[in-house]
């Protein structure tokens, strides 16, 4: 195993002078600093280039002094958005102007004009959310309009599944106000009935852009018209055939600003249209034999006006989703001013296609989760069914619709020429495919293949009548081979066009224009070479840390503002608070990238810019689910903490709350005087600061009789667990798992669960042995050597009946049976059998017991789904339970906030109540009086306890719930501790 890889020279610096003077010239923010740095030498592409620094404009007066200043010094400049680009066009080795601080307001929405104004930091979504009162939206959207924003998708042309029906970008701009390198501020507009003042700005310009382009237009006419191919997604190069006199109402420079990709100047403000959106949809989905006969039948259901019609491969749905009979699948969206209408158009649609199998929905949730699985498609397909990767470079090009199939049989064909896979998906009703493949980024003779495959594809893209990209434009993946789609003539004149607008080559360089080489600035190459030295086993990633951090691959789903309703999503929490990039999974796993590169953060595991990153993490483990490729931020920021301070002085919180159980098993024989001087305001106080807990917090009460004690009180002093086999059937028994929580703190959920066990299977539950521990909070505090030594100590003296199962009552221990256990002992085989069986109760009475028919509740819940739950295990069976019992309603989603140790540490109180407040505590707050507050886990159960319900009124286990049915039903709650 290799230690970390250190590079002999760094990046450069700024000019000397220039640090000072853009912090003199502007009121936004700038920063130098590594961390910064760090988080912006990639997008979602292969690309990466560290830039000198990071702006977050206030206003345009700061973009237009910050580019005079960038100028003077000669210093490149770099706009950025979401940072989801996936042709490296985010990426640059100057200034970054980091739109999304501050310029992202709505500025008008004006129902009458359908018209909306806005900065260009406005994410996507936001925007739809302030027309969507009006019935009205954004018609673009790319699979990212969670986080992409308007300035990214007006520079690459962006355009998502409903181009059918309201086109790309270009197609919905108005004006746009932009700053030239050196601090020139213009204004285009559309040409419709506008005369020649189309553009204007601080000195006279014609209605083509700077002076010299009407020049540079009138000069090329000829080629301008004959040079471009004939398609709806024609994305890459400058468009300037919109300049020519030709152009329907006249030369379009909005139209031809559009897909420039930052080289041209910067965005400050954008006129959009808005257009109606239907009343109702409906979707049609047809299942075909593979992807070539799904393309061939896509130009057929154009005539029906849908609003989508969107292409897909069963290579890309890892788990069942209900989807027809089929090997690929069109996903046909269809609009009407009622549900009826919708669906009548849909089974149009339905009837008129030769499918396989298909299937109308019409359900919205129905239609969310199908959708999900294709928006998911960007980081999904990063990861190959046996688990190796794949790449962008070749994500998006297009051809007529017409010759979707037969390019895509020649694809696969090329494809197997090179040895490589991926799995085509994507806009097909528009003849533009997404695609990744496993390329070799890694090697020198994997990047040889790749740079072979991809001027092989340029070509055959062309031979169809294509173009290089039809939707996230050339960036440095593309931009090289344009020649071969255009010719030498009109690629210079793109060169030209561009001096014109910026003559000193400073926006964007490197990009579009006189690219850097498709197979230069890899941000693979400055990873190790060899595995580093870790402590986890990563068995996805080939037990390379490395190649784990790999994994994010930028599209940024981390970087949501809200989390989804209803338990459907928790990642990321502390991003959705703080809104900065350094504390959203994909930050994280940038800098982590960073530290292993060692250019930038050169202090490797002792890196404290990655350790403050690592903060705020709340260890939930949402991204391991709800990162479409499975990035494993707590388990990352565990393997880091064991590194980071190793041999060092741990914080004070790591020993008093990493070795929870260890203080537990020694505080419960004194529980009723320690509860006593708890209750005392200045020892709390002091102990809770010697302890670096959080003053804002209460000491949990401890019980005073422990679950164990309580159980083999209630068999009356039957059995030990090594006698059992001797006494009872091995049929008869259960084994309960004793979590800490469970023993020392809220033994009354142990009690209920042995209530509920006994009455739906008649079995009998096993006393613990005594000493056992998951390691849960060794391992969320980074003390990975005493959670191994945990253990191996557990596996030795836990060693459940051959073939039976684990019923774990606290999630959060239960996923660290399941995952950690055998990730962190990788050699011991005793762990994945014992992860292996772990249940939790839910789902072992669905297992073992399903015949039994629970008490029936009939009333409203709300409450939480353990993130753990959530990201590990699964709640369905939760699910199907609570129905069975009556429980109607949802759970929140996103995170309590407490996140075991996390909220309860000096520091983390903002940030955990924020959590709390974004879905789990208004939910609460607005539940009626007799609805049932339902939390698994030990920290929402006390994050509920601290913040939220009113008096009288106490969260759950599930089993508590149970419990109180089967002793009654009358609503008469029995008595609690």
């Amino acid at each position: 195993m290799a230690e970390l890889h250190r590079p002999h020279t760094g990046p450069p610096a700024p000019p000397a002078g220039f640090a000072a003077a853009i912090r003199a010239a502007v009121r936004g923010g700038t920063d130098f600093g590594p961390t910064a740095r760090a988080l912006t030498t990639m997008d979602a592409s292969n690309y990466r280039r560290v830039p000198l620094g990071v702006l977050a404009p206030r206003d345009a007066a700061d973009i237009a002094a910050a580019l005079t200043v960038c100028q003077e010094y000669g210093v490149p400049v770099v706009p950025r958005g979401g940072g989801t680009s996936i042709a490296g066009q985010a990426t640059g080795t100057g200034l970054v102007l980091d739109l999304t601080r501050h310029l992202n307001a709505i500025l008008d929405v004006d129902p009458a004009a359908r018209t909306a104004t806005v900065q260009p930091g406005v994410v996507l979504d936001d925007l739809r959310a302030a027309a969507a009162p009006y019935g009205l939206t954004f018609g673009p959207d790319p699979s990212t309009h969670s986080r992409c924003t308007l300035g990214g998708m007006i520079g690459n042309n962006s355009c998502g599944a409903h181009s059918v029906a309201w086109g790309t970008t270009a197609d919905n701009v108005r004006a746009l106000e932009v700053v030239r390198y050196g601090g020139e501020a213009l204004r285009l507009e559309q040409t419709r009935g506008m005369g020649p003042d189309s553009v204007r700005g601080t000195s006279a310009h014609g209605p083509h852009g700077p002076h010299g382009v009407r020049e540079l237009i009138c000069a090329h006419l000829a080629l301008l018209r004959t040079g471009y191919p004939d398609l709806p997604r024609r994305i890459s190069g400058y468009a300037l055939d919109a300049l020519l006199p030709e152009h329907p109402g006249g030369p379009d420079p909005v139209r031809a600003f559009c897909g420039s990709e930052g080289t041209l100047a910067v965005v400050t403000e954008a006129t959009v249209r808005l257009v109606e959106t239907p009343r109702a949809r409906a979707l049609a989905v047809l299942g075909y034999a593979d992807e070539a006969a799904a393309a061939e039948a896509a130009p057929g259901l154009l005539p029906y006006g849908p609003l989508t019609v969107e292409g897909m491969a069963a290579d890309l749905v890892r788990e069942p989703a209900g989807l027809p009979r089929g090997a690929a699948w069109l996903f046909v969206e269809t609009g009407g001013a009622t549900p009826a209408e919708a669906r009548a158009h849909a089974e149009r649609v339905l009837r008129s296609a030769d499918a396989v199998d298909g299937a109308v929905v019409t359900d919205p949730a129905g239609q969310r989760a199908l959708w999900r699985i294709r928006e998911d498609a960007a980081g999904t397909a990063t990861r190959m069914p046996d688990g190796s990767e794949a790449w962008p470079g070749w994500e998006d090009c297009a051809v007529p619709p017409a010759r979707l199939g037969p390019y895509l049989r020649d694809f696969r064909a090329l494809l197997t020429q090179h040895a490589l896979r991926g799995t085509p998906y994507g806009h097909f009703g528009e003849g533009c495919i997404h695609v990744r493949i496993d390329f070799d980024l890694l090697t020198p003779p994997g990047i040889a293949r790749f740079r072979r495959f991809s001027e092989e594809l340029a070509d055959l893209v062309v031979a169809h009548g294509g173009s290089l990209s039809g939707e996230h434009g050339d960036g440095q993946a593309r931009a090289e081979l344009l020649p071969r789609m255009y010719g030498d003539e009109l690629v210079a004149l793109f060169g030209a066009f561009k001096d014109l607008w910026d003559p000193d080559g400073g926006l964007n360089p490197g990009i579009l224009t006189r690219p850097a080489p498709l197979d230069a600035n890899l941000r693979f190459e400055v990873l190790p070479k060899r595995p580093v030295d870790v402590a986890f086993g990563y068995p996805q990633d080939g037990g390379d840390f490395a190649g784990a951090v790999r994994r994010c691959v930028g599209v940024a789903k981390c970087r949501t503002a809200q989390a989804p309703s209803g338990g459907a999503g928790v990642m990321c929490p502390s991003f959705r608070v703080t809104g900065e990039e350094e504390h959203s999974t994909r930050g994280r796993a940038r800098l982590l990238h960073e530290m292993l590169a060692g250019e930038v953060i050169t202090d490797g595991w002792r890196s404290t810019e990655v350790r403050d990153a690592l903060d705020l993490c709340l260890s939930c483990k949402g991204c391991r689910s709800d990162c479409p490729v499975g990035v494993d931020m707590a388990t990352y920021k565990a393997e880091f903490l064991h590194h980071h301070y190793k041999g060092r002085i741990r914080p004070a919180a790591h020993y008093a709350l990493g070795r929870l159980p260890q203080w537990l098993r020694l505080a419960a024989p004194f529980a009723r005087p320690l509860n006593a001087l708890a209750r005392v305001r200045p020892l709390a106080a002091l102990a809770k600061r010697l302890a670096g807990i959080a003053p804002e917090r209460m000491i949990p009460v401890l019980a005073t009789e422990t679950y164990s004690r309580w159980l083999r009180g209630h068999q009356g002093e039957g059995p030990g667990e090594g006698e059992v086999t001797r006494v009872l059937s091995p049929d008869r028994v259960v084994h309960l798992w004793a979590d800490t929580f469970t023993e020392y703190l809220t033994p009354q959920v142990g009690r209920a669960a042995v209530r509920v066990l006994e009455e739906a299977t008649g079995r009998t539950v096993l006393p613990p042995p005594a000493g056992v521990c998951c390691g849960l909070t060794y391992v969320s505090t980074g003390q990975l050597d005493a959670a191994r030594r945990v253990m191996r100590r557990t596996l030795d003296r836990f060693a459940p009946l051959p073939g039976h199962p684990v019923v774990v009552l606290e999630p959060s221990c239960a996923a660290t049976l399941r995952t950690d256990l055998p990730e962190l002992l990788p050699d011991d085989p005793r762990a994945a059998e014992l992860a292996a069986r772990v249940r939790t109760l839910a789902q072992y009475l669905e297992e073992y017991a399903p015949d039994w028919t629970p008490p029936r509740l009939d009333r409203p819940v709300v409450g939480q789904t353990h993130c753990h739950q959530h990201a590990v295990l699964g709640d369905a069976a939760e699910r199907r339970l609570r129905e069975r019992l009556g429980l109607t309603g949802e759970l929140s989603g996103g995170c309590c906030g407490l996140a075991g140790n996390f909220g309860f540490e000096k520091g983390h109180w903002e940030v955990s109540v924020a959590c709390a407040e974004e879905q789990l505590l208004p939910s609460v707050r607005e539940s009626e009086p007799g609805t049932e507050l339902l939390a698994d886990g030990f920290s929402c159960r006390t994050q509920l306890d601290h913040l939220g319900p009113p008096a009288g009124r106490r969260a759950r286990h599930l089993a508590e719930v149970i419990a109180e049915g089967l002793e009654g039903g009358d609503g008469e709650r029995p008595a609690r501790r």
